[in-house]
């Protein structure tokens, strides 16, 4: 489940408020995200069957180069294609079994007073918002120096007033060590400044990041390469040590670890299987998001990665709160940052949060990825009021 749907419903549920008295009703939260992804695996069922495709339950591990075994079951193909997505990295601390995983933590009937979130990527920051909206206690752990290391400082800087504001309590620079279970919850045992610190929780979720999930799977039974916890691959996504072996999404990990980058991996895949191992994926202007509320949103090259890359480019940054699409929608934390390359006056990466960020930002990637010039977007006529006319205004 996308975290775009949920929140979308938390969004309606509020109206136009922020205000944590609000709040949303987890069940219904939870019952709504079901009608999404309850029926998909069936479907997709469905699909296969309709299509000649054969599906097969059950845990898989390589026999050999070009064989498998489901579940007892022996399977042999030509060609194979690793598409098994991502689990919770290993954290490596006592405890650890307590940690829910974010599938876990959907899936809820019933949503805990108080939360600890370990970690302080995508996860978290969306962890958070959803719980906190909901009525829970949520203080996340975040051993860095800041949340959504992903995203562009100063605008994260902006967001981090919503989690303020919505009573998350974050702990920058504190490191979990252990999590201890106790006769009234948990406790999470952590390091801040050298010092140790302890917090009381009905739930400790893991949410510090994910690698490919390739556990099981048997890879040196097939000759496959790996090197920390990763498959080696060509940049046409084939095994480079057993060419009967192609991978995909998140367990390739080749392009962000992001839905669309495993549905475009499949592609090229698919049209290497066919045609030959001569394609190879386009990650240039893949937009990412983090579904907080308001999102934050970002594509194409930040400002430290353009310094160190020692471009020419000038850039436009303002906290646009006063403009009319934040008023109208009542949310005071709107702001960008866009990049511009003074030689080509394409964009180079643009960096949003505030109202309609999830959206506009797919039209700064259509620009990254077609090479499109700043003066061609300020000729585009964008329907007004929306997300996107303000897009001139930020060039």
């Amino acid at each position: 489940m996308a975290g775009a749907e949920v929140l979308d419903r938390v969004r309606r549920m509020q109206g136009k408020g922020v205000e944590r008295e609000v709040g949303v009703n987890w069940r219904e939260l939870v019952a709504f995200k079901n009608t999404f992804t309850g029926p998909i695996p069936d479907k997709h069922e469905r699909r296969y069957a309709e299509n000649g495709i054969d599906a097969f339950h059950g845990p898989a591990r390589f026999t050999g180069p070009n064989t498998l075994d489901v579940d007892g079951e022996a399977l042999e193909a030509k060609h194979i294609l690793i598409a098994a997505g991502a689990e919770p990295i290993r954290l490596g601390i006592s405890g650890e079994e307590h940690l829910l995983t974010n599938e876990q933590f959907y899936d809820l009937e019933e949503l805990p007073l108080r939360i600890v979130l370990i970690g302080g990527g995508y996860i978290a920051a969306e962890y958070a918002h959803l719980a906190a909206r909901a009525g829970a206690q949520v203080t996340i752990l975040q051993r860095g120096p800041r949340l959504l290391p992903q995203f562009d400082p100063d605008l994260v800087g902006w967001l981090m007033e919503r989690f303020i504001e919505i009573g998350v309590d974050v702990r920058l620079g504190t490191e979990a060590t252990a999590v201890e279970k106790s006769a009234d919850g948990f406790t999470a045992h952590a390091r801040s400044g050298g010092q140790p610190a302890t917090f009381n929780a009905d739930m400790v979720a893991h949410a510090a990041g994910r690698r490919p999930a390739l556990q099981g799977l048997d890879l040196e039974a097939a000759g496959i390469a790996h090197v920390d916890g990763r498959l080696v691959l060509h940049p046409h996504l084939q095994s480079v040590s057993n060419p009967a072996v192609h991978a995909a999404g998140d367990a390739a990990l080749m392009g962000p670890p992001l839905t669309p980058v495993s549905s475009h991996d499949a592609k090229v895949v698919a049209r290497n299987l066919l045609e030959g191992a001569q394609h190879r994926p386009n990650y240039l202007g893949v937009p990412s998001v983090a579904f907080t509320v308001p999102p934050i949103a970002s594509v194409g090259l930040g400002e430290a990665e353009a310094r160190e890359r020692g471009l020419d480019f000038r850039m436009k940054s303002e906290r646009a709160s006063t403009w009319f699409n934040a008023l109208q929608a009542a949310e005071p934390i709107y702001g960008f940052k866009v990049l511009v390359a003074n030689d080509s006056d394409r964009v180079l990466g643009a960096h949003l949060v505030g109202p309609h960020a999830d959206e506009v930002i797919n039209l700064f990637g259509l620009a990254i990825r077609q090479k499109l010039t700043t003066a061609q977007l300020k000729d585009t006529m964008f329907a007004y009021p929306t997300g996107a006319s303000d897009i001139g205004y930020m060039l």
